[in-house]
């Protein structure tokens, strides 16, 4: 992607959006108030999604420039430091760097040999210089799930110890004839990441994860473009060697081979939603060698406050990831920098926005308000985890977590779609604020893909606090729904994780603006309130804030 000057991009996008959008006063989508916030979000992504910024990633001279720049417009806007006369938060770090063998060795009923990113990807979290699986025995465990409240159990009667485990993606409720676990919308059973969790529970030496598009919700380049090259990880005490040695994917076509030697022919999903099924060795060893260069750094959460006029104790929190993949080669069609234009250059312009919005409100927020922009999510939701787990405001006095997180780009809709929807109060006052316009409130469109698991909110919800996260629709104002379902598949398909999403003039920042209006006002509602939201019944983080609260 060609160069430009920061400055001259932020000049080119405002201009653009203003000459470009006006009110329409037939139906209130698209107020002045809007048109002034879709010029500073553009302004704002024109300049998160620079090459300059080299793609965000954390430890990089992109994450220095990039939560300099996303500071510095807190302290402009006259926003206090958030944590303790800092505008930072410490992260400790580790980057972990696998070169994998080009082959992995598979011998025995099924011997093949799989080559890296084309077949397999193969990672660790074991901070060791090198390590190797050497004919690890191959077991297929279903979907690796032990889910007691649904009476499923994939490793019932396995002893693993030792052996590489071959686990579905999703969980046995996805797209079954009969109703299993949550039906289509994915449990976090069906996460990847906890597919990993349970197979080191379990004792397992390796774990690969079988990718099958549909399930998974996005093609294998998101594979070999996120799971591969260094990740990082918050440092534990232990380096991590409670994990598997290795933790990896598996194409489809390659597992079909493999199962096929242990003479599973059939759909590898009906067979492992059979209530009697048991986990299958597979005949077969896995070998594969990993050599990791490890880095030890700290990156940063960037975080603000505006303090509360009468009730400056409690706090209503919003929250954006600032982070992306950085640079990465080889290049895809000549650009090799992952620059995240609307994933997340958009969430953080998106809480600029409403940071400027409050602060130049006549009334002031009776409740504090924190601005919080974390790190590497896209390693793991790791910023959110740390900020969770070492709170700077006591949970227990967060009102609530308000996260925004890859806004669509092609302008207005006449609906908004909350990420799992029906957890808590925050659907009803979201449902109350657009009920004047007329515009629908709906859950997730797909459910299967496990979207509530794959931000940062999800992390606030672990640990109580009722967490929001909200985007413009499908349903477009301007040429209907079926266009916006369109450029919604365009944008998974051609630029989700990567290079291609980049930033243009061209892009359409309305629809966010009205994303980031609708945020602004659920603050201002939250803020002017006494009471607490809450979880809804039936809802897994329902106990959580009660026990916090001391209910």
């Amino acid at each position: 992607m060609k160069i430009k000057s920061i400055a001259l991009i932020a000049i080119t996008g405002f201009t653009a959006v203003l000459a470009s959008c006006s009110p329409d006063k037939k139906k209130e989508t698209a107020t002045a108030t809007d048109t002034a916030l879709a010029a500073d979000i553009k302004q704002h992504i024109a300049v998160l999604a620079n090459d300059s910024l080299l793609g965000r990633k954390p430890f990089t001279a992109g994450e220095d420039k990039t939560i300099a720049y996303i500071s510095s417009q807190f302290k402009k806007l006259g926003l206090a430091p958030g944590n303790n006369g800092s505008y930072y938060q410490d992260v400790p770090m580790v980057e972990i760097g696998p070169a994998a063998a080009p082959t992995m060795q598979i011998t025995g009923k099924a011997a093949i040999d799989v080559k890296n990113t084309i077949d397999f990807v193969a990672a660790t979290r074991q901070e060791l210089p090198s390590l190797e699986l050497k004919n690890s025995p191959l077991v297929f465990a279903g979907y690796g799930i032990v889910a007691p409240e649904y009476k499923w159990n994939d490793y019932a009667g396995l002893d693993v110890k030792g052996k590489t485990v071959v686990v579905l993606v999703n969980d046995p409720g996805f797209k079954a004839p009969e109703k299993l676990f949550k039906g289509d919308t994915m449990t976090y059973y069906g996460r990847w990441t906890y597919k990993y969790e349970e197979a080191a529970r379990q004792g397992a030496a390796g774990v690969l994860i079988v990718h099958q598009t549909e399930p998974a919700s996005y093609g294998w380049q998101v594979i070999q473009n996120s799971f591969t090259g260094s990740k990082l990880y918050l440092t534990q005490a232990d380096k991590h060697m409670n994990r598997c040695k290795v933790e990896g994917w598996l194409s489809e076509e390659t597992a079909k081979k493999l199962l096929a030697g242990a003479g599973i022919t059939e759909d590898m999903r009906a067979y492992a939603r059979k209530k009697d099924f048991k986990g299958v060795p597979l005949n077969s060893s896995v070998s594969v060698t990993l050599k990791n260069k490890l880095k030890y750094s700290t990156s940063h959460n960037v975080i603000a406050t505006l303090k509360g006029s009468t009730t400056p104790g409690e706090y209503i929190l919003y929250t954006a990831h600032w982070d992306h993949f950085g640079v990465k080669m080889p290049a895809i069609k000549g650009d090799s920098i992952y620059n995240g234009a609307v994933d997340n250059a958009s969430g953080v312009a998106a809480i600029l926005a409403v940071a400027k919005k409050f602060t130049q409100a006549k009334d002031k927020p009776k409740r504090s308000i924190v601005f919080l922009a974390v790190t590497a999510e896209e390693q793991g939701l790791l910023g959110s985890e740390y900020y969770g787990t070492h709170p700077v405001y006591p949970l227990n006095k967060t009102v609530a977590d308000l996260n925004i997180d890859a806004l669509s780009d092609f302008g207005e809709t006449s609906d908004f779609a909350i990420t799992g929807k029906g957890q808590n109060d925050l659907d009803d006052y979201v449902v109350a604020l657009t009920k004047p316009n007329g515009w629908e409130v709906v859950g997730d469109k797909t459910p299967g893909s496990g979207s509530y698991y794959r931000s940062d909110h999800f992390n606030f919800a672990k640990v109580g606090v009722p967490a929001l996260d909200l985007h413009n629709g499908a349903n477009s104002v301007a040429k209907g729904e079926a266009y916006g379902v369109e450029q919604a598949k365009e944008y998974n398909d051609q630029r989700y994780h990567q290079p291609s999403d980049n930033y243009s003039d061209s892009m359409n920042t309305l629809g966010m603006a009205q994303t980031t209006y609708l945020m602004y006002q659920l603050g201002v509602k939250l803020a002017g309130e006494t009471t607490f939201p809450g979880w809804k019944p039936g809802s897994e983080f329902k106990a959580i804030r009660e026990k916090s609260m001391g209910k």
